[in-house]
């Protein structure tokens, strides 16, 4: 299985295993490490599941689809690393990548 690193809110740092094929969403989900509301539960139609990718996996996690970065435009913690968790999918390529999970909107 594939290893997420999450860094959380707080800023603890824990390794999760996910599921290859399996959002970044409902790894974080399942796994407990962290509560993202997931509100629209993967289907791109919300931003509650907002995350930063780690430089490093930038490339390999590939771009923000048009609906994705309509999303993220709202976001008042947007930055070029934004991504949806929902819309990351885990492959065994992506094992070690990084996300920080985004501050909650108020």
């Amino acid at each position: 299985m594939p290893e997420l690193k999450v860094i959380k809110r707080s800023g603890e740092e824990v390794v999760i295993e996910a599921t290859a094929g399996h959002s970044v969403m409902e790894a974080i989900s399942a796994s407990g490490a962290e509560d993202i509301a997931a509100i629209c539960g993967g289907a791109c139609a919300c931003a509650t599941c907002h995350v930063f990718v780690g430089d490093e996996f930038l490339d390999r996690t590939g771009a923000a689809s048009e609906p994705e970065k309509e999303l993220l435009d709202f976001s008042d913690n947007a930055r070029p690393q934004s991504r949806l968790s929902c819309q990351i999918i885990m492959t065994e390529e992506l094992s070690g990548l990084c996300v920080e999970v985004a501050p909650e909107e108020m």
